[in-house]
């Protein structure tokens, strides 16, 4: 009989265990990857969070006009699918000392899931500030204020991150290591303090081919343009 007692206490010790280690899923359906004319598709649909998942429920919703909110201790709310290469936008939005931060290629995990992550902190304690690709690439300054809208593009193609914030280029950063090759999208909640609004999130998923996924960057990520610009001649004394 102790053998017995003990066998049956161990089994819910573990089913206990297995519940927790579980991500959650919103019920409903996900918003359905209908792409327009190009190849672009909202991740929310504007009402609630239906497809998407959590180890920590109750810290996220959708607030105002379809916006997404975060608010409590850390918590990631992840994808509903997972993705290769693409392109995000997304404006994001912070209180005073906020922060927060978009994984790419996300593990679904808990804890701090590994992956690419862009850094949204603008006056907040951490040296990596908004733009950063966080412990890769450090971007020390932030000209975002504070409770004001900020819009996020970020690409990821093979190995290599680029990340916009409000039309200036400020990471192009290629891996060697090739680190994350696919996963989630995930959005922290990063603590206590912390506020985080996200709205008109949207993603162009790209072909896993590299040279065809690179074709066309230039339009959404002006600045490359820019570089590929031939240098201007010197002027003779």
């Amino acid at each position: 009989m102790a053998f017995l007692r003990h066998s049956l206490i161990l089994l819910f010790l573990l089913a206990i265990a297995a519940s927790t280690g579980r991500a959650q899923t919103v019920s409903g359906k996900p918003v359905p990857r209908v792409p327009d004319a190009a190849g672009w598709f909202g991740l929310f649909n504007g009402k609630d969070l239906s497809g998407w998942m959590t180890f920590d429920p109750g810290a996220w919703s959708v607030v105002g006009s379809g916006e997404l909110s975060g608010r409590g201790p850390r918590s990631y709310l992840f994808s509903p699918g997972t993705y290769r290469n693409f392109i995000l936008q997304a404006e994001a939005r912070l209180n005073a000392k906020g922060d927060s931060g978009i994984v790419l290629r996300a593990a679904l995990e808990t804890g701090a899931p590994k992956g690419y992550e862009v850094q949204l902190c603008n006056t907040g304690d951490d040296a990596q500030k908004t733009g950063s690709l966080y412990n890769f690439q450090k971007v020390t300054e932030s000209a975002i204020a504070d409770d004001q809208w900020s819009k996020q593009t970020v690409a990821v193609i093979g190995n290599r991150i680029l990340i916009q914030v409000n039309g200036k280029l400020l990471v192009d950063y290629p891996d060697k290591e090739s680190t994350y090759t696919e996963g989630y999208i995930a959005f922290q909640q990063h603590d206590q303090a912390s506020q985080v609004n996200f709205k008109n999130v949207r993603i162009k998923p790209l072909p896993n081919d590299i040279a065809a996924a690179l074709t066309g960057l230039e339009k959404v990520f002006p600045a490359l343009a820019e570089k590929k610009k031939p240098a201007a001649p010197a002027k003779p004394n």
